[in-house]
């Protein structure tokens, strides 16, 4: 697991003062619980904080931003902490840790939530499914919310309401001065803009309040074919996707099926008309050809995320890589270059995700968000996991950056800033497009200091700031 610095003066004093202060507990190297609060998805990380600020209120955080302030310790915040690249957790820092705050009110009225800082995905899918609603979330229930919405937020309901960031309304944010504010439309609108794509850069949001929609008749399942069939199949994908309605979204996996062999996992959703759907879904299965099995059907958002989720607790703590590609189409070279890596990836856990960013999310301007990219695309999630071993998973992470590397030519610049690594420089540079400068220009603005180092790469991070 590493060196384990010992604490410092400055560490003792931070807990003492949170410990009296603070209504949510301080956890500290030595604790007996120390070892599970610190605890994320991704095994390979190895970082070793000096102190948890599990907050539970905003006065909590506030306390926690100034101790680390007074005390010049670094700062990290914790939501779901899964976050492959592990910046959920400073090197002998302090964490604020959001895992006690969990709430999501729905306002059924107003087809709105409040979401606290440390919910779920799944959290506000299931509040939302109790009254009849959907939320644009991802595909991975575990996912803590407040990340997956600041960073972007690709999901199966792309097409037809957005980005989870599309849907944000307004959040309460703990800046980097200490100070509590409301942003939205009309409050420190500037702020609001930064936070929808750029991350938690800005500041510690500590409670969102979100759109909510309509949870039509939704179809969903799941389609595999075998790895024999991918040469015709990925083809066949890439055109019907061309023509996909808004309602619909067809995401696509590559990795080993049940019987340890490669297979192609296509996982679609539909929200809208009964027989509409019906008549999408048949559609897509005639046009992909005939599969290895598929089972589609009637299907709520929480029941389409427990597949993933039961994935996720099976390979909690395993090590993990990631690369990302944005493909603005699924032409015949990033095909056979994708086809040729997964056929010889080195770990049955390794895969490839596409993500299909279409529709709605399009169609908002550019510059109405800090998301920097709105054409039509397939976000792909390069991903290596491995159990442990002596080689720190050389051959692994080559097989991910040789796949990442062989993708370029094809690629759109930069990538999807909520899961590029801290050394993906040129990739972060480009991820913002002309939203680039004004983000760097409220970088400097709301956190002069880079106390909100550790969130998501900005291009500002790797330019020298002007004064």
């Amino acid at each position: 697991m590493g060196v384990t610095r010992k604490s410092t003066s400055s560490d003792s004093a931070a807990v003492r003062e949170l410990r009296a202060i603070m209504q949510g507990r301080v956890v500290s190297r030595g604790d007996d619980d120390y070892a599970r609060t610190r605890r994320i998805w991704n095994g390979a990380v190895e970082t070793q904080p000096a102190l948890f600020a599990v907050c539970e209120t905003s006065a909590d955080v506030q306390a926690a931003l100034r101790s680390a302030c007074q005390h010049k310790i670094s700062l990290s915040v914790r939501g779901g902490g899964h976050d492959w690249a592990g910046r959920a957790l400073c090197p002998d820092g302090l964490v604020v840790d959001f895992s006690k705050t969990r709430q999501v009110i729905v306002d059924r009225r107003s087809r709105t939530a409040t979401v606290s800082a440390g919910a779920q995905a799944r959290d506000v899918a299931a509040a939302a499914a109790a009254h009849g609603l959907v939320a644009a979330l991802g595909n991975c229930g575990t996912v803590g919310f407040t990340g997956l919405t600041l960073g972007g937020g690709y999901g199966p309901l792309n097409g037809q309401y957005g980005l989870a960031a599309d849907n944000l309304l307004g959040a309460e944010v703990v800046l980097a001065d200490g100070r509590c504010v409301t942003t939205g439309p009309d409050e420190e609108p500037d702020l609001f803009w930064a936070i929808r794509g750029g991350g938690g850069n800005f500041g510690v949001v500590t409670s969102m309040r979100i759109k909510l929609h309509e949870a039509r008749h939704m179809l969903g399942g799941m389609v595999v074919y075998p790895w024999s069939e991918a040469e015709a199949v990925l083809p066949r994908y890439a055109a019907i996707a061309a023509q996909m309605p808004d309602e619909l979204t067809v995401e696509a996996m590559m990795t080993s099926g049940p019987d340890g062999q490669p297979a192609i996992i296509f996982t679609p959703l539909w929200n809208g008309d009964k027989l509409q759907g019906e008549c999408a879904i048949d559609h897509m299965l005639q046009a992909l050809g005939k599969p290895q099995f598929a089972q589609c059907g009637p299907m709520t958002y929480p029941e389409m995320l427990a597949p993933t989720d039961a994935w996720v607790a099976e390979t909690a703590g395993l090590h993990w890589e990631m690369r990302t590609r944005s493909l603005p189409a699924l032409l015949p070279g990033p095909i056979d270059a994708i086809i040729k890596a997964i056929s010889r990836k080195t770990s049955p856990r390794s895969a490839v995700i596409f993500h299909h960013f279409h529709g709605a999310a399009t169609r908002i301007p550019a510059d109405a968000t800090a998301f920097g990219v709105r054409q039509e695309h397939f976000m792909l999630e390069i991903l290596a996991g491995w159990e442990f071993d002596r080689s720190n998973g050389a051959a692994h992470r080559q097989w991910a950056q040789d796949l990442w590397k062989s993708l370029a030519p094809f690629a759109l610049p930069g990538g999807y800033a909520n899961v590029l690594g801290p050394n993906d420089r040129e990739q972060a540079a480009a991820a913002y497009g002309d939203n680039a400068a004004r983000l760097r220009a409220l970088k400097r603005r709301f956190d002069p200091d880079g106390v909100f180092a550790s969130a998501i790469p900005l291009p500002a991070m790797f330019e020298t700031h002007s004064p």
